[in-house]
Formats: structure tokens, C-alpha cells, sequence
């Protein structure tokens, strides 16, 4: 009994924290600095296609194959609120399949690219040059080039079993929901830092006594950009402006920290691939 309330209190801490911290809005400020800044989504347009194709094709046959008879079996216990529950769980389902299909084979250097250009443009140079080349142009252009650390591999999948034996929480629409991404959100928000980290150069023990610090913060970031990720098709371009939102955030630890204000942004321009 001792343990199961130091449990819920403990959680209620971090939800308490998670909303006071602010960081929940990161996600949201990425999606418009994504739309406002032409050079991160024509960078991304050949990745992003492939990923819209791909989540298209998925949450399609999913709805078409699923959606119907999840809503039978979840009229036994929600009644009339079944069809939200079932679109819900659908969504959800289709994202793990998503995530598996497309996450860690095509996206993860590219989200890497884009929050380094994010960085760059926030006059971060010297954490940025740590871990990519940047070249300068005569113009005062900087330009993002190639990755000089080993890429990241954020799939996780002991977090893809936490979010699939989470699922059936959808089955009760809002507060099943919110629970949902408040649980999955705590370990989801840490891995859009990940490459802050590793810019940083953290070893293993300082990313998670960073972690263990701001467990509130992640937590309400990682449970908004996992909402955003489940909207349906463009999930997994908001996971894009996800990583801008993670990049500004931490463009602004760096300026908290160093005790600065953010100074004239930077023109930057991501080197193409091809």
C-alpha cells in the first residue's frame, strides 16, 4: 500500500511539474519556426514525402481493416464514446507500425540535420561545429554539412512495448488518453535531446542526471509531441518540427545557462545529400 502511494504521488509530482515547466510548448513553437524557415522543409521534402506515403498507406488500410471492429468490442465497456476510443486506438496502432516501418531506417539523420541548422540559426556555431562541419559562404551564409559523430539510433524498443501495452488505456476517451501520453511522454521526451547530448559531449551518467533534473519538462514535451504525432498521415512531419521545437528549447538552456539573450538569427542552408 506504502508502495502504490509513493507511486501516485511521485506521478502526481511530475504531472504538477510537467505543466508548470513550460516545455510542453516547444512542440507547438517548432511547427511554426518549421513553416517560417524555408530552408528546414525543402531540406526535408524528399524525406518527408516518402514518410507521408508510407504513414498514408498505413493509417488507411488500418481504418479500413480495424476501425470497425475495434468499435464492436469496445461498445461492451465504453458504450457510446466506442467510436472515439476505437479512433483513437487506431491511431495509435498505426503509429507504432509507422514508427517500425519508416522512424529508424529513413528519418533519424535528417531530424539530426534540421536540429543542428536550428541551432546554427540560433548562433550556436561552436556546440554545432562539436559534431558537423558548417561551411560559410561569402555572403555570411552558413551551410549544414556532414555529421562528424556516429548517427543516432533513437528507436527504442523497450519504449515501443511500454506504448503498445499502454494502448488499451485509449479505450477510455480524455482521461485514458491523458494518461496514455503522460506515461509514454516521460520516456519520449528525453530521446529529442539526444542529440543535444551528444553535442554536448554527456556521457551516459550526466544525460540522465540532466534527465532526472528536468523529468518534468520531458515528460510535457514528449507527451505533446507524441499527440502531434498521432494526428493522422502528418503525424510523422510534426515528429520533424518536433525536433525544431527540441532545438529552440535548447537553444534557450544554452542562452539560461551562459546567462545571454538570443541574438540576430543566423542564415543557414542544409547541404543536400545528393
Amino acid at each position: 500500500m506504502d508502495t502504490l502511494t509513493e507511486t501516485i504521488t511521485s506521478s502526481l509530482a511530475v504531472a504538477r511539474d510537467a505543466l508548470l515547466s513550460g516545455a510542453w510548448i516547444y512542440p507547438i513553437r517548432g511547427v511554426f519556426y518549421f513553416i517560417s524557415h524555408p530552408s528546414l522543409y525543402r531540406s526535408a521534402k524528399p524525406v518527408l514525402t516518402k514518410c507521408l506515403l508510407i504513414s498514408g498507406g498505413i493509417t488507411t488500410a488500418m481504418f479500413m481493416f480495424t476501425y470497425l471492429p475495434q468499435v464492436a468490442f469496445l461498445a461492451i465497456v465504453s458504450g457510446p464514446l466506442a467510436f472515439a476510443g476505437a479512433a483513437i486506438l487506431v491511431l495509435g496502432e498505426s503509429y507504432a507500425l509507422i514508427v517500425m516501418a519508416t522512424k529508424m531506417f529513413v528519418m533519424e539523420d535528417a531530424q539530426d540535420k534540421i536540429f543542428d541548422a536550428v541551432l546554427l540559426q540560433q548562433g550556436h556555431e561552436s556546440l554545432v561545429s562539436s559534431g558537423r562541419t558548417i561551411k560559410t559562404s561569402r555572403s555570411g551564409i552558413k551551410t549544414v554539412g556532414k555529421s562528424l559523430t556516429k548517427p543516432l539510433n533513437r528507436f527504442s524498443k523497450d519504449g515501443l512495448v511500454r506504448y503498445i501495452l499502454s494502448l488499451p488505456l485509449n479505450s477510455l476517451p480524455i482521461l485514458g488518453t491523458t494518461v496514455f501520453l503522460f506515461y509514454n511522454g516521460q520516456k519520449a521526451g528525453p530521446r529529442y535531446h539526444a542529440r543535444y547530448f551528444q553535442l554536448k559531449g554527456m556521457s551516459a551518467q550526466d544525460r540522465q542526471a540532466a534527465v532526472n533534473r528536468n523529468q518534468g519538462a520531458y515528460t510535457a514535451f514528449g507527451a505533446v509531441a507524441l499527440a502531434l504525432n498521432l494526428i493522422p498521415i502528418g503525424g510523422l512531419v510534426l515528429n520533424f518540427t518536433s525536433a525544431v521545437g527540441a532545438a529552440l528549447w535548447a537553444s534557450d538552456l544554452e542562452m539560461k545557462n551562459r546567462g545571454e539573450r538570443n541574438g540576430t538569427p543566423v542564415p543557414v542552408e542544409i547541404e543536400s545529400d545528393a
